[in-house]
Formats: C-alpha cells, sequence, structure tokens
C-alpha cells in the first residue's frame, strides 16, 4: 500500500511547487499571517479534511480520520517568514517589501499540504487518525507552539514528527539524532547607570562604559568557568551601545545578548550567576543596573525510539549513504514544546544545491532551496506515519525516495 502512496506524491510534485512559490511570492512575517492560514485551511477543505482555523492564534488543523480504527500520528510544519528583503533573482521573488520566506517554510508547508492530499486519497485504508498541525510564528517569541498546544492540537495524538528543510545538506540527504538536537535559546537586556561627566574629568564621574567593557569579560567566566566543562553552554553578548560624543562619559549603556544550553540545570545556573555577576561588578564599582532576562524555547530533545524510526525508514528510502547522524546544534526551534508533551523526532531533509545558486544560508535575503527537499520529507512522513499506525508492519521498498526530476 505504501509504495502507491510515495508515487503519487511524485505525481502531485508540480502542485507543490506552484504552492510553495505561492507562498515564497506573498509572505507574511510571525503573528501577522492572514493570507497564509487562509490559504492552507482552502487547500486542506479541498481535499476532504476536517478544518479548524484560529488555533492559538492563527493556527490550522487539518483531522484526516481513517476508515479503521487506530492511533492519532501529528505532523507539524510551520509558515511564517522573515523580515528580510528578497535579493535573489528567480520568479518566484517576494513581492513584499522587506519580507521573504528565508528559512525554508514555505517548503515545509507546501510539502506537508501534499502529504496531506495523498493519505486522504487512501484514507479507507489509514488504520488510524492523522492531525496535520500547521503552525503559525515560529520565528518570534513566545513562538505559536504553546499556544496551538493550550488550544488542545495535541489532543489525542500519540506521536508528532517535524521536518525542516537544510541549506548546509545536499538534496537527497536525510538527518537525524536522538536526545538534544536543538538548544533552549535565552536573551537577556541589561542598563548600567553611572554618572556622566567630561571626558577630561573621570574622576568626576562614575563611567558606565569601564563597568560595562568589565562586565563583559566577567561574564565570559561563567561558561569558561562555573559550569561543568562536559556540558554544553553558550553566553554571547551580541550588542553593546554607549555614548554619542568622543569626549563625554556617557550617563549610561545597554548590554543585550543570548544564552544557549541543553540541560536545564545549567540554564538555570547561567541564569542565576549572569545576575550575580552583573550585581558584583556594578555595584563594586557604584552603579546601577536592570536587567530583563526572558527565556526563550526550550532544549529540543527527540525521542530514542521515534528517532530510530525515521533512521531506519530514511535508509530505506535514500540509502545509508545518503542518512547522517547529525551533532547537536545551538539554534533552536519552538517543536520543542510539542515533544515535552508527546513522543516524536524532529529530522532534517537537505535542500542544498550549487547548480541553482542553493547555496546560502538560513536568514540570508539569498536564501534558496532545492524543491525536490518536498518529496524526501514527505516520503518520510508518509513512511512514519504508515509504519507507525500498522505497528512496524508497512516498510517502504529499499532506494524509493532517491530524488532524480527535473528542476
Amino acid at each position: 500500500m505504501i509504495q502507491p502512496m510515495l508515487e503519487r506524491l511524485e505525481q502531485l510534485y508540480p502542485e507543490l511547487v506552484k504552492f510553495r512559490r505561492d507562498l515564497h511570492m506573498y509572505p507574511e512575517l510571525s503573528f501577522q499571517e492572514v493570507n497564509t492560514p487562509i490559504k492552507i485551511a482552502d487547500y486542506l477543505r479541498q481535499i476532504g479534511l476536517e478544518v479548524k482555523t484560529g488555533v492559538g492564534g492563527n493556527g490550522v488543523l487539518g483531522v484526516l480520520k481513517g476508515g479503521k480504527p487506530g492511533k492519532t500520528v501529528a505532523l507539524r510544519a510551520d509558515f511564517d517568514a522573515l523580515p528580510i528583503q528578497d535579493e535573489k533573482e528567480v520568479i518566484y521573488k517576494s513581492r513584499v517589501h522587506g519580507v521573504m520566506h528565508a528559512c525554508g517554510h514555505d517548503i515545509h508547508t507546501a510539502g506537508l499540504l501534499g502529504v496531506a492530499k495523498v493519505l486522504s486519497e487512501y484514507r479507507d485504508e489509514l488504520p488510524g487518525t492523522v492531525i496535520f498541525i500547521h503552525q503559525f510564528a515560529e520565528e518570534l517569541l513566545p513562538g505559536g507552539a504553546v499556544s496551538m498546544i493550550e488550544a488542545g492540537c495535541l489532543d489525542g495524538v500519540d506521536v508528532i514528527y517535524g521536518a525542516h528543510v537544510s541549506s548546509d545538506q545536499p538534496v537527497g540527504v536525510v538527518g537525524v539524532k536522538s536526545g538534544y538536537i536543538l538548544a533552549a535559546a535565552d536573551s537577556f537586556y541589561m542598563e548600567i547607570t553611572g554618572k556622566g561627566g567630561h571626558g577630561a574629568y573621570p574622576h568626576k564621574a562614575i563611567d558606565p562604559l569601564v563597568i560595562g567593557s568589565q562586565l563583559v569579560l566577567n561574564l565570559q567566566q561563567i561558561v569558561s568557568r562555573r559550569i561543568d566543562p562536559l556540558q554544553a553552554a553558550v553566553l554571547t553578548v551580541g550588542s553593546f551601545h554607549a555614548g554619542k560624543a568622543f569626549n563625554v562619559i556617557p550617563q549610561s549603556v545597554t548590554l543585550s545578548g543570548t544564552v544557549r544550553t541543553f540541560d536545564e540545570n545549567v540554564r538555570q545556573k547561567i541564569e542565576t550567576s549572569l545576575e550575580q555577576i552583573t550585581k558584583t561588578t556594578c555595584e563594586g564599582s557604584g552603579a546601577m543596573f536592570t536587567i530583563d532576562y526572558e527565556r526563550g524555547y526550550p532544549a529540543l530533545c527527540n525521542d530514542e525510539t521515534e528517532t530510530e524510526r525515521i533512521h531506519q525508514l530514511a535508509k530505506l528510502l535514500v540509502g545509508d549513504d545518503h542518512t547522517e547522524i547529525l551533532e547537536a546544534r545551538m539554534g533552536a526551534e519552538d517543536f520543542a514544546y510539542y515533544l515535552q508533551k508527546i513522543p516524536g523526532t524532529f529530522f532534517y531533509v537537505g535542500g542544498r544545491n550549487p547548480e541553482i545558486q542553493a547555496t546560502y544560508p538560513h536568514h540570508h535575503p539569498m536564501f534558496d532551496v532545492d524543491e525536490r527537499s518536498m518529496l524526501v520529507a514527505g516520503k518520510l512522513f508518509i513512511s512514519a506515519v504508515m509504519n507507525y499506525l500498522t505497528e512496524g508492519k508497512v516498510l517502504p521498498k529499499s532506494q524509493d525516495a532517491k530524488v532524480g526530476l527535473e528542476i
């Protein structure tokens, strides 16, 4: 049964490309998605799914109930864009000034719609239910996942799968990792207030610029001296704003940065240490300070069993030589919230292709990926759904997902 499904997805490829390019031409920013969820909902209704809109905000759910009883699988794709000007010269270049799909969410969305259409055509033979989670606002805190979960998108769901296209990996490659694969991402903003004065008379001032400079260095001791060397962590001060004139000591300076961790205890220790070091550094020099520490997405931890399921299916679909075990990354993803609730896994599919200039990193003005990545992700989704619902009885034929379509 699974082979005709995979072949049907390939037949839908031109339709998926058309939908993806429409999204690429008309992107919408996080929490400002209006037309994108309408397009998604219309497509899902046309293929006969039960559709819920406004889920947690701008989210869309498609519910496919199979003709046979069974468990429930959720598949997730995000659909928000970024505030970046599209600089590549392609026919589907963004037509919205200053906004573009620079992370591949248009690929995720179109590919998942293709999966929904294929599975809907085999609903009578489907032993269970599939929930298609089309999520808004992955790129901007607090993200869309939390509110969609609160709105019930995971109610009754047994397992969840998510995929992300990667410009770091060649098209046709699948990357997986059990356990922690993406970090928790926190941010901090602080203001140091001293006493302004003339640059020629520093003894009459309390120089917040010097204090801030000391603080940047002191904060680096947290990871190097307070955190176990076997635990991964990053603390980066990304901005430092101080003064406007060469001969004036400013009244105050501001600093901001990011903290990335995997272990929750390490996360808490860095937050506490950052506040302690800031306090002692500032008060020791007579300055005042304020800190705004914001916790972002938690670390994304993949379930071992479900990661191994995707790993084995990927080897059958694309071959051992196109399947990679990834290293953990310090990026972040709010898919982590789903995995705090139920088992599942988040994997990567390659989209890099130098022949079409699809080599630029994510969030770059020239970002693009090979659209055939939709087929690889889609075939893995279909295979995972059927394998899970049939308790491992259904497997794709070896090498079936090799990409071979003309661009």
